[in-house]
């Protein structure tokens, strides 16, 4: 029998779950209204779940739940009451970006099946064998990757027991994922919150290409190349869409059902993608699948282009013809609409009501009798019913007691209670007939009792003053390595498989130079620098790839947890600690001086923050340019990662300016055009961090620094050690700034 693959639709409301359910979907992900990584979706109600998870698992569909954000300290005993109900339900696994919620998932809650997000941009193998370390059991990959890749990480995480998921239709981000700021640096609105407002989207200035939307790419779409995914191994299709409305979920859902069908029934792939175009797109690509990262994979338009495919593939002689053909696809989504919403309104979610009878006499068992929809059950105590006792049975009492019922799908309609006078039962006897009912109606699974995660204790303070330490990025800035009283990191490229060997030299020829990891280490490169790290062995590294992570972990190398990490709590501190082995990570610029004072540093960790530096609001694996400036060539290739080098600008309507910047060896990244400068800190946390980067990397804004490195340094380190006049010194030298994210937070 031909493998099948999951179908696994979004579900932003329920309408679009009860329609993606209608529509054949093998699993639908959907959030509830906290937690989760769609803000702008109406998402469900933890009440609404239950009927979900019976609707749903009575059509053979199962249920992820999406706490995928990053996670306040202030946040962390709400959403330990959220997993402690969650673990008493039916959910068929929770989709999770936070590092300090895969850890108290891992260690607490061991019953929630864990899915990491997409938001952890999981590319190479390293970054598995790190989830498989905090108990995933899948992962959803980098929407960047390409089928090869794919297949060679899926072969991979099944050897580890792990499943793998790929986005397949609708929305690509031009950044990879988890390491966006652009929303949250320009407007508060981190997209790793949940509440992106797609600033990539926006309309700009035109650039010099002539391109009005410079930043906007098409929908992906993978219809086409369903039986390459089934050959590469992947388990789940994923549908991205939880802010689309119920017809777009049932249409796309529906049209991708009938193309798997056609390949395990026929063993061939529908030729027709027309009923895709009849709802919201931006065109198609699978660009990325392909690994033909081109131009084309733009559109200088981000509304629909339904309409606009009628006129290319009809070839209009008018606008009336045009207009009669709009009509028309008007008429029948209306149409759609009404059957979908008879369809789903037969689709009842209302718990179920139960009727409980009570009964007994002195000396014999107390009876519980237990009836409802497809369900009837009776249960009686294994110690008989005395007349004496510490107190009295009642009917209030037992209203009470079975009150945890209304956590299940059920609900206590009617109570028959026959017990003609005071009768009394050993109250642990009454807790047993309670957890037998819940575990009867919770389909046999027992009733786990609330878990107390251990509240955690005052944060460790540094005993010493911060030391300064320094970003670098350039040959020519060795010379700063030559101050013992300060570190010197050196950033290391993407393309690293052709630089593996000068690079190991320059390290071994100066000793005191330190690696800094990137985000993104895809194949041959992920390959070349674990090399790399495993032949240098340094005494201590920066990453911002939990691949490379790992992989000192294992080679007993000292690791930091670099600031793209995203660590906003305390749980990820004790994640990184007791998991890996981590000696010690930066915070998250994302986060505010308020939500600073809430994380708890665990004992024998240290803390570090990057008090200067160009702010990046995005990565990407496209090239920018392109799109700006222009480039002879249509697609990119290993020369432009290894060689290309150019710098341009683009420019809102509101008339923010940003730097679209490619350096040799490295993906292509947009940058705010102002560097981030907080001289604050130190005065607000004198004794929490260990060490105060700054970031002298070679990367142009319209800052100025008035002052060479060495003096930048000078200035830097009169300002750890308390000179008064130092902060305003640095002002003067190094201009204009910003610091808005430590005063918005997220």
């Amino acid at each position: 029998m031909k493998r099948k693959i999951e179908l696994l639709a979004p579900g932003g409301d329920i309408d679009s779950i009860k329609s993606a359910i209608l529509a054949g979907a093998d699993a639908v992900y959907c959030g509830l209204n906290k937690f989760n990584a769609r803000n702008r979706a109406a998402n469900i109600s933890f009440e609404e779940l239950q009927g979900i998870l019976r609707l749903a698992h009575q059509h053979q569909c199962k249920v992820f739940l999406t706490l995928n954000i990053i996670l306040l300290d202030s946040e962390i005993p709400a959403l330990i009451k959220l997993l402690n109900r969650l673990v008493n339900t039916s959910i068929d696994g929770v989709i999770v970006q936070d590092l300090g919620l895969l850890y108290i998932l891992s260690k607490y809650f061991p019953r929630l099946k864990i899915h990491a997000s997409t938001q952890l941009t999981t590319h190479n193998k390293g970054q598995i064998l790190f989830l498989k370390r905090l108990n995933a059991e899948r992962i959803n990959l980098s929407r960047e990757l390409n089928l090869y890749e794919i297949k060679e990480l899926t072969a991979f995480a099944h050897a580890q027991n792990i499943r793998t998921e790929v986005f397949v239709h609708g929305s690509y981000c031009i950044s990879f994922s988890g390491i966006c700021y652009m929303s949250s640096v320009h407007g508060g609105n981190s997209g790793n919150r949940g509440r992106c407002s797609q600033p990539c989207r926006e309309r700009y200035v035109q650039t010099a290409a002539g391109k009005d939307f410079p930043l906007n790419l098409k929908d992906n779409s993978a219809y086409f190349d369903v039986q390459e995914l089934l050959k590469a191994g992947v388990d789940s299709l994923k549908i991205e869409g939880r802010i689309k409305e119920f017809e777009y979920v049932y249409t796309v859902v529906t049209t991708w059902k009938k193309q798997l069908l056609s390949l395990y029934e026929n063993d061939r792939l529908l030729s027709d993608n027309s009923a895709l175009y009849k709802v919201f797109n931006r065109d198609f690509s699978n660009g990325y699948l392909k690994g033909k990262i081109s131009k084309d994979m733009f559109i200088d338009d981000p509304m629909s282009q339904s309409t606009k495919y009628l006129s290319k593939i009809n070839n209009y002689s008018s606008d009336e013809e045009l207009d009669k053909d709009k009509a028309k696809l008007y008429e029948e989504k209306k149409r759609l609409r009404t059957q979908i919403r008879t369809e789903i309104e037969r689709f009842d979610l209302s718990k179920i009501p139960l009727t409980i009878c009570i009964s007994g006499e002195c000396g014999a068992p107390l009876k519980i009798a237990v009836k409802g929809q497809n369900i009837s059950f009776e249960l009686l105590s294994d110690i008989p019913l005395t007349d004496v006792g510490t107190e009295a049975l009642s009917h209030k009492m037992f209203l009470k007691r079975l009150n945890a019922i209304s956590e299940t799908d059920y609900t206590i309609e009617n109570t028959d209670y026959q017990l003609a006078r005071a009768l009394y039962l050993p109250f642990k006897e009454l807790n047993t007939m309670k957890k037998s009912i819940l575990s009867r109606l919770n389909a046999c699974h027992e009733m786990l009792s609330p878990i107390k995660v251990p509240v955690l204790k005052k944060g460790i303070s540094c005993d010493k003053k911060p030391k300064l330490s320094v970003f670098i990025s350039s040959v020519k800035d060795l010379n700063l390595c030559a101050d013992a009283s300060i570190d010197v990191y050196y950033e290391l490229p993407d393309a690293f498989r052709n630089e593996k060997n000068s690079l190991l030299e320059l390290f071994q020829k100066n000793k005191s130079l330190k690696p800094c990891f990137p985000s993104i280490l895809i194949g041959d490169d992920y390959l070349a620098a674990k090399e790399f790290l495993v032949e240098l062995h340094p005494s201590s590294i920066i990453t911002n790839n939990t691949g490379i992570a790992f992989d000192a972990y294992q080679n007993g190398i000292q690791w930091i947890a670099g600031p793209y990490l995203n660590i906003v709590n305390s749980y990820s501190l004790i994640c990184l600690q007791e998991k890996f082995n981590c000696s010690g990570a930066f915070l998250s610029n994302e986060i505010a001086k308020k939500q600073i004072m809430t994380v708890k540093k665990p004992e024998g960790f240290q803390l570090y923050y990057s008090i200067f530096h160009p702010i990046v609001l995005m990565t990407s694996r496209q090239c920018l340019l392109q799109q700006v400036s222009g480039c002879a060539k249509s697609t990119v290739d290993d020369h432009c990662m290894q060689e290309c080098e150019r710098t341009a600008i683009i420019t809102n309507l509101q008339g923010e300016r940003f730097i679209v910047e490619k350096s040799k060896g490295k993906h292509q990244r947009l940058f705010s055009a102002a560097h981030s400068l907080n001289t604050e800190l130190l005065q607000d946390f004198p004794d929490l961090f260990s060490s105060l980067f700054i970031d002298l990397r070679d990367i142009k804004t319209e800052t100025k620094m008035e002052a060479d490195k060495a003096e930048i340094i000078r200035l830097f380190k009169n300002y750890l050690k308390g000179d008064i006049d130092a902060a305003e010194q640095i002002h003067s030298v190094i201009y204009p700034t910003v610091h808005t994210q430590y005063m918005m937070g997220i």
